[in-house]
């Protein structure tokens, strides 16, 4: 049963294949794996930061994108906004012009590997190692009636879905470094004990875009869970409502437009006009010399409202579709589970767990 399962997923796979060279098939693509959580509605960070970054590595990498439904519960989710959030992030993946045809698009929840790898690679985690991760710190801080063992063992998981699928590289933002590390210690821990197994994952950090502010308090990163809505562009907010929030966005009194890490605001509305526009910083500089902040606001405004309008519009569309959508992310999941399968069968084998065809 299980061969024929497999082999008619690899049918499936080969017919998304054309006019492959036999240089090709000799030398495979190297994987990344990436995912964002459906725990709020996507923002600017999100696209600059990833969704740009996935869309240009899909044409180089094989690529697994997810929807990490299992992070998002780490905070309490009203499910019903759960569930559609969760198609939400999916459509926009698509809208953001991620190709379905050419990606592997999954739900976390739908791969139940990703869970029982993380449980196996707990019990190789020692754990002083979880206790020094910065992000349980900050979110046990803002969530001090919520703090469970999942946000703890947080990193665990994500190293789990990082190894399952070999990935070579991980696009991940700076507050996600440390967590890499922790899934580079794990396959390296791992392989010492039971002989190589994981590939070890390399960073990929986007230079331009990678870390989008937050409009009000521009020294915090923007987060879709910010309780300020107007810390925050959305990727659903009409171009009326980006422009007023960059217009009330908190900048400093100088009224000087010049890139400075002691100018935190204006400098992330220079970096928001430079993901929207394609111009590097001193071109920006020049655009706007001797301009006053009013006038660049409302141009920084107008530039990406241009830039995220073709985008939800076209979300809008593509999330009419549900039941496209959802042979998608079928095909998405059987994809996922072939490949994760294959490393946890060999985990499973190595740590002696029993097995009836042995």
């Amino acid at each position: 049963m299980e061969n024929n399962q497999e082999s008619l997923i690899d049918n499936k796979i080969n017919t998304t294949v054309t006019n492959v060279t036999t240089e090709s098939i000799d030398a495979p693509k190297k994987i990344i794996l990436s995912g964002i959580q459906s725990s709020g509605v996507l923002t600017f960070g999100h696209l600059s930061g990833a969704l740009e970054n996935w869309r240009k590595l899909s044409v180089e990498f094989d690529s697994y994108f997810m929807v990490a439904d299992l992070h998002a519960i780490t905070v309490k989710q009203i499910p019903a906004e759960l569930r559609s959030r969760t198609i939400d992030v999916v459509a926009f993946f698509i809208a953001c012009g991620i190709d379905p045809e050419k990606t592997t698009m999954f739900i976390q929840s739908h791969v139940p590997e990703h869970a029982e790898l993380a449980w196996v690679l707990n019990c190789y985690t020692g754990i002083g190692e979880l206790s020094r991760m910065t992000q349980f710190k900050d979110k046990s801080e803002k969530n001090k009636e919520n703090i469970n063992a999942g946000l703890f063992s947080y990193p665990v998981l994500m190293a789990s879905d990082i190894l399952l699928y070999q990935a070579d590289l991980v696009p991940v933002g700076d507050d996600q470094k440390q967590h890499l590390e922790l899934t580079r210690d794990l396959a390296q821990r791992f392989n010492f004990l039971y002989s190589d197994t994981f590939k070890i994952p390399e960073p990929y950090i986007s230079k331009v875009g990678a870390r989008i502010m937050s409009l009000q308090e521009p020294n915090k990163k923007m987060s879709k869970s910010d309780e300020n809505q107007n810390a925050t562009i959305f990727l659903s907010d009409t171009n009326d409502v980006i422009i007023k929030k960059i217009k009330r966005s908190v900048t400093d009194s100088d009224n000087l437009i010049k890139f400075d890490v002691n100018k935190q605001g204006i400098s992330n509305l220079m970096t928001l006009y430079q993901v929207s526009t394609g111009k590097n910083i001193a071109e920006i500089e020049k655009e706007f010399e001797g301009a006053g902040y009013g006038i660049f606001k409302q141009a920084v405004g107008e530039a990406v409202a241009d830039f995220i309008a073709p985008i939800r519009d076209k979300f809008l569309d593509i999330r009419k579709d549900k039941e496209n959508l959802n042979k998608i992310l079928m095909l998405g999941q059987e994809k996922a589970r072939y490949k994760a399968a294959k490393t946890l069968r060999k985990v499973y084998k190595k740590v002696g767990f029993y097995s009836f065809d042995k």
